[in-house]
């Protein structure tokens, strides 16, 4: 292990954090390009419906599950040597999935490209945490990071549309190649190795586990999501959490995978939960907000893209300022303050209508960015500095593991919810005339009310597409205060339970 010996990073830590800001803008950039793509590999794949899922799915099914076992894995074998490993996988999967010639062929290769993604993460975290010992220019570096991943997601539909006008579907893929070359050559030169002096063996058993739990419980959720509640999403949650159970009593054992000691912090549990809820509410949001823009303002999916893009460069920007606002006030304040500016966002949410035009959908959305891009980095920062040096991938992963986990559940809980009040506010308005199959997908979700709406055109369909119009709008308010009732109960319990946490440029406590 080599030893970073001065206190405060200088110019050869700063060049290596820009190299690990390019593994990090790879992994999210791979979860939105494929969408764009999906038209194109449809043409020429011929993939049935659920294998077009699958494409889409896999790739983070497969993220979130590894990466707890990624994190561990970088413990022992060195972050570094993780993060080539994980690049070099990423490289090899992303020409496999370019050049496939099945549907079953790409959905393998995007399920090899989540594994390879989970590396990437919690390795960088981990050894930017291990480059900048100094507070302050950790929560700085980890706010870069973070901006990264944000850059990736704003970036992703500008990118991939462009490629895809001029290049087969393929070329979305490549985009990593050169990337992952980038970092195999620089790695070397500018990141120092850094691992666990002691450990034992990776616990195999408890490795599967804890894929299985997360994949089975994502699943179960994406699944009520997709199609409401059913005997398949509930088995799926249920052995998800069935399997969890028998992973934390396994880390009860020396040596586990995951040190439930960690939770015994205040700093660390807090900071992971305000990460999980924040997230929750921002993906409920934007998996409405993203049909909002395309089925009731009518814009193509790369105009709708396009738009969310000022949304990821509040992240941006809100990561980057607050190591800024961390030299003034405290971190749990400035958590909880975003907090409060994110649910004003949602309070601007209720003012969309169908009628209102983009402004009130782009100005929430962006003040929601705004205020949950600190949140971000400060909880990333908290986790990973309130754990030991030798535990920091365990950390890194968990970091990782929340957000994932706290996406999947905004989809599928806001998501029903907001289904529910669409099909209750559509319920006996579906005019006489439509096929059997129309006037059911017209009664479930808003994309059948267009479709619907367009078999029978005149005053009939513009009388539905009005009436659906508006119930996925009411959906839209109700997830809207949803997100403000959790958001500034996550304040109330930051503020308190986060208001000893002394900033960077104070002695630093952690709970």
């Amino acid at each position: 292990m080599t030893t970073i010996g001065a206190s405060r990073a200088g110019r050869r830590e700063w060049a290596g954090l820009a190299v690990l800001t390019l593994p990090t803008l790879l992994a999210s950039l791979e979860l939105t390009i494929p969408n764009l793509a999906l038209p194109a590999i449809s043409a020429d794949l011929a993939p049935t419906g659920e294998e077009s899922l699958w494409i889409i799915d896999s790739y983070g099914f497969l993220l979130a599950g590894s990466l707890i076992t990624a994190g561990a894995l970088g413990d022992r074998i060195g972050r570094r040597r993780l993060l080539m490993i994980g690049s070099a996988l990423f490289g090899v999967m992303s020409v496999f999935a370019a050049y496939s010639t099945s549907a079953e062929m790409l959905i393998v290769a995007r399920a090899l490209l989540g594994v390879a993604g989970a590396t990437l993460m919690p390795a960088a975290l981990s050894l930017t945490a291990a480059l900048f010992r100094d507070p302050r220019q950790r929560t700085v570096a980890i706010g870069v990071v973070i901006a990264g991943v944000a850059g990736g997601t704003a970036i992703g539909p500008l990118i991939g549309g462009w490629v895809l006008q001029h290049f087969w579907w393929g070329a979305v893929f490549l985009i990593a190649t050169p990337v992952t070359a980038l970092v195999l050559v620089l790695c070397p030169l500018l990141l120092p190795e850094h691992r666990a002096e002691s450990f034992g063996r990776l616990d195999v058993v408890s490795a599967v586990l804890s894929v299985a739990a997360v994949l089975a419980v994502i699943y179960g959720l994406k699944h009520v999501a997709v199609s409401g509640p059913d005997v398949v999403s509930l088995a799926s949650v249920v052995i998800g959490l069935l399997l969890g159970s028998w992973f934390v009593r396994r880390q009860q054992r020396d040596d586990p995978l995951v040190d439930l000691r960690l939770f015994r912090s205040t700093s660390f549990s807090v900071s992971l939960g305000t990460l999980l809820f924040g997230v929750f509410v921002l993906f409920g949001a934007n998996f409405f907000l993203a049909q909002y823009l395309q089925l009731v303002f009518g814009l193509s999916p790369l105009h709708a893209g396009l738009w969310t893009a000022p949304s990821a460069c509040g992240v941006i920007v809100g990561s980057t300022l607050a190591p800024v606002l961390v030299r003034r006030v405290r971190p749990g304040f400035v958590v909880a303050s975003g907090l409060v500016l994110a649910a004003a966002g949602f309070a601007v949410l209720t003012l969309v209508t169908p009628g209102s035009g983009l402004p009130p959908l782009v100005v929430g959305s962006v003040v929601i960015s705004l205020g949950l891009g600190p949140m971000m980095t400060l909880t990333t920062d908290l986790v990973v500095g309130s754990a030991p040096a030798e535990r920091s991938g365990e950390a890194s992963a968990l970091s990782e593991t929340a957000p994932e986990l706290g996406g999947a559940l905004g989809i599928a809980i806001l998501g029903s919810v907001g289904t529910a009040v669409y099909r209750a506010g559509v319920a006996g308005t579906v005019p006489p005339g439509l096929a059997e199959d129309s006037a059911l997908a017209a009664g479930e979700t808003l994309g059948g009310a267009v479709s619907a709406a367009e078999q029978v055109r005149g005053p009939v369909g513009d009388r539905l597409l009005d009436t659906a119009r508006a119930a996925f709008t009411d959906g839209l308010h109700l997830i809207a205060v949803i997100g403000i009732v959790v958001l500034v109960a996550a304040a109330a319990l930051v503020a308190g339970l986060l208001r000893h946490v002394r900033s960077s440029n104070e002695p630093r406590q952690t709970g």
